[in-house]
């Protein structure tokens, strides 16, 4: 439904940020309300009566800017969350450094105390604003209801303009309150001077690219999320259709290319695949798209493609040469880079794929000698089975992860598309996967969405159970659980002299099943291979919301695993199989 512009009408600021907020296009809001913010509250009410938008009320703020980060992951636009003032706003303050380092754009709206007790210490009074400067693109207080529209406006823009990012509007109580002649704006009708455009092609650049691509004999492409933000999928896949160079992806980038294809070598880094870290040791041209030589995908920095030429395309100009300097640096979006790459290929720059067959080949062998192995022992379950199996039954699902070895198994063995991968990857935020399901379930009603996630992660915030139950959210949770911080157990084991130290999780455990019962949510336990693909079936094909607690191998390491300060190449836990004991594993890769 359009809403008619208003050109003078007596409002209240509450009213014009309501307004202003449904003229962007949103439906959704993920929020919890409280003093400060009640006059948003207040007004949301009648906006929700006429049917113009949704709140969704979680148990806590921190759910609420995970479930806006997700919602806006998986759709492509801005994810709305509100907090109140106080312990409220600083809810929220993980979530978005989250949405801050992964380039998320989402919107928080956060209540505060009157503008007469601003800097009085008043009842729940925070300093937002400056608590949060360092990881928003930018902020505000809004002092002057009048300013109200304007600076939605300018949000929605910062927030989506070249690299994404979060923004926070602060809003003082009586400036919701506060009637006023108020003037609608629409959106993108705003000037903002420090916001500079995009930097232009220089066609220079793409012609050095396009010459360094048809040159090399051991091309690969290495692509980070801001391929996922620019939809470059499409192009990505038209590029190595014509030069057939292998693609490998960081944590973020995943999805952006068919993971069932012989040119995709999966995740590259800590816990990569053996194959794509001794590609990237060993190419001679690295073509990296959107990603930004993370320490977790780079090892020893100084030997990360120590032998190859770099193109690092990137929208943020900061993030090119700040780890690696390229030998051509490209600024602007991918898919117009790479769009511009491609033609000028094609026109002047034919394709001459038989030069890379042997790299192909290469590549193969060590597909074929490390590939990714699923344990299969008698008398528990693996981790690696229950994704394999989930991935089977629901293939394109929206896949959300809370933080550690399952995650990592998770970007290991489950495959995925574009924007169906919702993962806190830069800050590493446990707790993520469940509010971030309800974000994507809510964004995509029609859709499978499931959870997967660790019985230390899932309590962080497990109470999101209520927020799933109110709304009968048809998320499905697989909870990986072997008793620990499964992560901080195999990081102990490895480098702290087996010193468990405040990584067992056992004690004072819940019985997750239980748990989820008293939220109304149908529950299963899995303990053995025989109860597993029926629980499973029984999961995805169920209507409404499912917990499975699949209680797994305890011991169990992700590997392939690059100890801190090692290069890419030196890889723990790549060794084959012992003869006699192929039974005991699946090839992931057939």
């Amino acid at each position: 439904m359009l809403l008619k512009p208003i050109v003078s009408s007596e409002k209240t600021g509450a009213f014009a940020l309501l307004d202003s907020i449904v003229r962007h296009g949103v439906k959704h809001i993920f929020g919890y309300p409280g003093g400060a913010i009640l006059p948003i509250y207040d007004e949301l009410y009648a906006w929700e009566e006429s049917s113009l938008i949704k709140h969704i009320l979680v148990r806590h703020e921190q759910g609420a800017a995970h479930a806006a980060d997700s919602y806006s992951r998986s759709t492509g636009e801005v994810g709305v969350c509100f907090a109140t003032s106080g312990p409220g706003a600083t809810n929220l303050v993980s979530g978005i450094a989250t949405a801050h380092i992964d380039s998320v754009p989402i919107l928080a709206v956060t209540g505060q105390v009157g503008r007469a007790f601003i800097g009085t210490d008043a009842f729940q009074e925070v300093d937002i604003f400056g608590i949060t400067l360092p990881i928003v693109k930018h902020s505000y207080v809004v002092r002057d209801p009048r300013d109200m529209s304007r600076i939605v406006a300018e949000s929605f823009f910062i927030c989506k303009h070249g690299r994404p990012g979060p923004v926070l509007i602060d809003v003082p109580k009586d400036v919701g309150l506060e009637k006023f002649n108020y003037f609608s704006i629409d959106p993108g009708k705003v000037n903002i001077p420090g916001c500079r455009p995009v930097t232009t092609l220089k066609s220079r650049q793409i012609l050095m690219a396009a010459k360094m691509i048809q040159q090399s004999s051991q091309p690969l492409l290495y692509i980070g999320g801001g391929a996922i933000i620019s939809d470059s999928h499409q192009i990505i896949k038209e590029l190595v259709d014509l030069y057939k160079i292998p693609v490998t992806t960081t944590l973020m980038g995943k999805g952006i290319f068919n993971e069932d294809s012989e040119y995709c070598l999966g995740m590259l880094g800590m816990h990569g695949t053996a194959y794509a870290n001794f590609a990237v040791s060993e190419c001679d041209l690295l073509i990296a798209l959107g990603a930004r030589f993370d320490d977790r995908v780079t090892g020893k920095l100084d030997e990360f493609a120590c032998n190859a030429q770099v193109i690092h395309v990137d929208i943020d100009p900061a993030e090119v040469g700040k780890n690696r300097i390229p030998q051509v640096a490209i600024v602007g979006d991918v898919t117009e880079v790479v769009t511009a790459i491609l033609n000028l290929l094609k026109t002047s720059f034919p394709p001459y794929p038989e030069q890379i067959v042997s790299w192909q080949e290469r590549i193969n062998r060590w597909r074929e000698q490390y590939p990714l192995l699923v344990p299969k022992k008698s008398t528990s379950i693996s981790p690696q089975e229950i994704l394999v199996a989930a991935n089977k039954l629901a293939q394109n699902a929206y896949f959300t992860t809370d933080v550690g070895q399952h995650q990592m198994w998770s970007a290991q063995f489950l495959k995925v598309k574009a924007k169906h991968w919702l993962s806190s990857a830069g800050l590493g935020t446990m707790g993520y996967g469940l509010p971030a399901a309800i974000g994507a379930q809510v964004a995509h009603p029609n859709d499978v969405v499931i959870c997967i996630s660790g019985d230390s992660s899932f309590q962080m915030n497990m109470q999101e159970l209520g927020t799933i139950a109110q709304y009968q959210l048809p998320v499905k949770i697989i909870i990986i659980n072997n008793r620990w911080q499964g992560m901080v157990r195999q990081w102990q084991q490895a480098f702290y002299g087996e010193r468990y130290s405040h990584s067992r999780m056992i004690e004072g455990a819940p019985n997750f099943q239980k748990l989820a019962e008293a939220f109304g949510i149908k529950a299963f336990t899995i303990n053995s291979r025989q109860s597993m693909q029926s629980s499973l079936e029984a999961a995805i094909e169920h209507h409404g919301p499912v917990l499975l607690d699949c209680q797994v191998t305890e011991n169990e390491n992700c590997y392939p695993m690059v100890a801190p300060g090692k290069s890419n190449s030196q890889m723990i836990g790549i060794a084959k199989p012992q003869r006699g004991t192929a039974s005991n594993y699946i090839n992931a890769n057939i």
